[in-house]
C-alpha cells in the first residue's frame, strides 16, 4: 500500500477530489448522470489511467551515445 500511495502527486489527488466531489453534487441534486461522470472521473486517478497517468504523453529518451553533430548555417541574402 505504500508503494502504491508513494507514486501519487497533487494533481492526481486533485482529480480524485474533484471527481469525488462531483459524485456527491449528483447524488444532492439526484442527477444520476453526473453521479456515472463523477464515478469515471473517480476511476481515472486511482487505476492511474489517461493521458497524464501512464505516460502516454511522454517522448522516449534515446539511449544510444550518438553524438550531435555541430550545425553550420549558411547566411541568405
Amino acid at each position: 500500500m505504500k508503494n502504491y500511495l508513494r507514486t501519487w502527486n497533487f494533481m492526481r489527488v486533485l482529480r480524485l477530489a474533484l471527481g469525488i466531489f462531483v459524485i456527491a453534487q449528483g447524488i444532492q441534486s439526484k442527477e444520476w448522470w453526473f453521479v456515472v461522470m463523477g464515478g469515471l472521473f473517480s476511476l481515472m486517478p486511482i487505476l492511474n489511467i489517461g493521458c497524464c497517468g501512464v505516460s502516454a504523453c511522454n517522448t522516449s529518451i534515446s539511449k544510444s551515445n550518438k553524438r550531435i553533430e555541430d550545425t553550420t548555417f549558411e547566411e541568405i541574402k
